[in-house]
């Protein structure tokens, strides 16, 4: 199933094509139910959580933790989205260069401790930001190209914190059906992207399939969330 997607390749001018073009059916108006079910095992009872968001989007979800008192960081190609985030959240923000990412703005809430980086994700690192206590990675994994899964992971890995909670949203389906993305990652390979480095316990597995995804022509579509986190 993974050899029918695995040439698979979106441009970073297509997904900034889509935003342009509002073809963003994967952004969710509300808070992710899956976050919210499972806030409490990432948390683990601290306070104060720096949250990374890979591929954020205009993610509500990130007002959500943020109104919380965590802080949250964010990285995303497409300026349209991040600035549809502050105005749709009704929060104001100072825009300026990167100075160690040639091209690349963050965007800074003025309100709320978010701060979005608008450059390609794997120009970023821990030597812009730091390392963070919490990711939440829904529509990021699934949506990079499949051929770039071992880097996405040894990116995601080298911004954990030794307490970081890692939450990962997968999907599963007929990858004959659809082409993608989002895009099939199965379990065996979340284990093996991850695994050697990482405990994973998969927290929740749900029936996602919806009219959207009838539309697409697949006939199931399960939905998995998993935890990741440092082997000590």
């Amino acid at each position: 199933m993974l050899a029918l997607q695995a040439e698979r390749v979106m441009t970073l001018g297509e997904w900034e094509e889509r935003w342009h073009d509002d073809r963003i059916g994967f952004h969710q108006p509300d808070v992710h139910k899956l976050l919210e079910n499972n806030i409490e095992k990432v948390l683990a009872g601290r306070a104060e959580v720096s949250f990374f968001f890979p591929l954020c989007g205009k993610a509500v979800d990130m007002k959500w933790l943020a109104d919380m008192g965590h802080s949250v960081v964010g990285v995303e190609i497409s300026e349209k989205a991040i600035k549809q985030f502050f105005e749709e959240s009704n929060l104001t923000y100072s825009e300026e260069p990167v100075a160690a990412i040639p091209g690349a703005k963050v965007y800074k809430s003025s309100e709320k401790n978010i701060t979005l980086y608008q450059c390609d994700l794997y120009n970023f690192s821990s030597s812009i930001h730091g390392q963070f206590g919490a990711i939440w990675d829904r529509g990021s994994l699934v949506a990079i190209n499949p051929q770039d899964r071992e880097k996405y992971a040894s990116l995601i890995i080298s911004l954990m914190a030794k307490d970081c909670r890692y939450l990962l949203d997968t999907l599963l389906y007929n990858a004959e059906l659809h082409k993608g993305p989002p895009f099939l990652v199965p379990d065996e390979q979340v284990h093996s992207l991850f695994g050697s480095s990482c405990n994973i316990e998969l927290l929740q597995s749900v029936d996602a399939l919806t009219d959207r995804y009838r539309g697409w022509g697949l006939d199931s579509l399960t939905e998995n969330v998993h935890l990741v986190t440092l082997k000590a």
